[in-house]
């Protein structure tokens, strides 16, 4: 009888509270191996959120997006001051941001043809750009794509949505709309599609396929993707950067200081 290799378990993840919500302290490479085990097991109901600083605010307003993030398999720490936070609190292997562009890239380049993928989300014809794209470069089994429409799905386009996910059988599923709409999405449907693995990855659809330009890198690491951000779309995002995030600031700096509980 030949010798049998066994796969060592991926310990989960500890995770630090930052205003309320419980953020895995995890690096891409961690976070990649959960995600493989999860489909190794063949687990479904899994979603993952990619959350930085508009994640966490919009959770302290919203007490329901905030059980949404803690119900989450993994809260990755997708933005600079989290990962700050994170070295404060003792978890001094986080060095980087888990950005979720960059994690998606990462996940197609270390496994090529292994999973099966669905793309959800952005304006029309990107996920089907997006699904070219990632066969050419990684050999990526794209097995289904769906644009949503700018308004609520009726129940009729719902069920064939869900039927059409559950009939392509994907082992991740990739949901590329805005915070809060991918979480609250990935939330409803976790039970309802039987997939492994969902991932909410925001703008990573539009950055990959060249409709939006993403911050440099150096801007990236440095926790300045938001002034980039900002000065190439003031109009959409100045109350996410500037409102929110003031709020953010402050609301950390009470929670340092011992000053205010966020339970």
């Amino acid at each position: 009888m030949g010798a049998q290799t066994l796969t060592k378990p991926v310990a989960e993840a500890p995770r630090f509270g930052v205003l309320g919500v419980n953020v895995s302290a995890v690096q891409i490479p961690g976070a990649i191996a959960r995600i493989e085990e999860w489909v190794r097991r063949g687990e479904t109901g899994h979603y993952v959120t990619v959350t930085g600083m508009h994640g966490v605010t919009e959770s302290l307003r919203d007490l329901q997006l905030r059980e949404i993030h803690n119900a989450a398999s993994l809260v990755v720490p997708d933005g600079m001051p989290l990962v700050w936070l994170g070295r404060r609190q003792g978890y001094s292997s986080m060095r980087r941001r888990v950005y979720g562009p960059e994690l998606m890239e990462t996940l197609f380049q270390q496994t090529g043809p292994r999973y099966r993928h669905f793309f959800y989300g952005s304006a029309p014809g990107v996920a089907d750009a997006l699904a070219v794209r990632f066969k050419e470069r990684f050999g990526a089994q794209v097995v289904g794509t769906y644009s949503p429409p700018f308004r609520p799905l009726t129940e009729e386009e719902e069920e064939a949505l869900a039927a059409q996910i559950r009939a392509a059988a994907p082992d991740l599923l990739w949901v590329g709309l805005s915070t809060p709409k991918q979480e609250r999405w990935m939330y409803a449907h976790r039970d309802r599609l039987r997939v492994p693995v969902m991932l909410g990855v925001g703008a990573a659809f539009d950055f990959h396929t060249g409709r939006v330009r993403q911050a440099p890198r150096w801007m990236r690491e440095r926790g300045l993707e938001w002034l980039f951000r900002l000065t190439t779309e003031p109009r959409r995002l100045w109350r996410r950067y500037i409102v929110y995030g003031s709020q953010f600031v402050w609301n950390v700096g009470l929670e340092i200081l011992k000053l205010k509980e966020f339970n």
